[in-house]
């Protein structure tokens, strides 16, 4: 695979040849699963009754220091596969009766996760891919995405690069992940739901609400709504749970409930109706899944 000699899948644009060496986001030429399993704590039109086939991809391109996943983001645990077991796993989650197939962390993978899903679509995946990214992605490789990503869940963690640089060592993710997000809207377009209510296409935008950015988190908001109106999903997000110590004291701490409560009540002012919330007590370990290869 050409890409992965000089790597540029993700803006870090490191350009290493993975068959030889790692870049920043310390994968090498082959994939590596930590879990694959059915989901339930997505939104509600991903996961649904049946829930979401989710499949975990090990290490990050983004590698935020507050991460719920630190020990596949950072560490990497996880287990080798081949682009046909990758293949296999979607099939097999298929079989579960899951609603979609959710790729998670998926960045630094995507030429070996686009020739697994061909290969599976060969074999009978028909079930809509999910591509569950923090953002931060280049244009070039959505695009390479298109015909093989049914819905976007992509994340838009800061509306002030100094948040950005601070929490996960990037310069440049506010205008990178808008241009991501119009690119991905430009592939997939307006929301389409069966009937039953579950996605079959279409984009959210995740806002994971971290303790002290409010205002932040109010931008991204307003931006995001008067740039798509209802024809994007907005996932307003409560479950910032600190769960390692890190040299930020503002980020050892839970978010305050009446700045979530004021976030709703701003989105909801604006104007924003297709949107989700949190209810209390999403902020718990017990969400964050267990990563011990199964599946894989």
């Amino acid at each position: 695979m050409n890409d992965l000699k000089k790597c540029k899948l993700c803006p870090r644009n490191c350009k290493v040849n993975r068959y030889k060496n790692k870049g920043f986001c310390k994968a090498n030429n082959k994939l590596k699963v930590a879990l694959a399993s059915m989901h339930n704590w997505e939104e509600p039109c991903i996961s649904g009754d049946n829930g979401s086939g989710t499949i975990f991809f090990s290490y990050c391109n983004l590698r935020c220091v507050y991460c719920q996943n630190y020990e596949i983001s950072n560490g990497g645990y996880g287990k080798y596969i081949s682009i046909k077991r990758f293949s296999h796993i979607c099939l097999e989650l298929q079989k579960k009766k899951v609603n979609n197939i959710n790729l998670v962390t998926p960045t630094h993978y995507v030429s070996q996760i686009i020739k697994g899903i061909k290969l599976a679509k060969e074999k009978g995946l028909s079930i809509p891919i999910v591509y569950n990214t923090s953002g931060y992605e280049s244009i070039e490789t959505i695009k390479k995405l298109n015909n093989i990503i049914d819905i976007y869940l992509t994340d838009f963690k800061y509306y002030n690069d100094e948040y950005a640089s601070k929490y996960s060592n990037v310069s440049d993710y506010v205008l990178t992940v808008k241009a991501a997000i119009r690119q991905m809207y430009s592939q997939i377009g307006n929301p389409e739901f069966n009937y039953e209510g579950i996605m079959n296409k279409g984009i959210i935008v995740r806002i994971l609400l971290l303790p002290g950015l409010l205002d932040d988190a109010k931008k991204i908001i307003k931006y995001l709504y008067s740039t798509y109106g209802d024809n994007i999903y907005i996932s307003i997000m409560n479950q910032y749970t600190p769960v390692r110590e890190t040299k930020y004291p503002e980020l050892n701490q839970k978010v305050n409930e009446s700045d979530y409560e004021e976030l709703i009540d701003y989105a909801y002012n604006l104007g924003v109706r297709c949107a989700f919330v949190q209810e209390n007590g999403t902020v718990s370990e017990s969400f964050i899944p267990k990563f011990d290869k199964r599946g894989v």
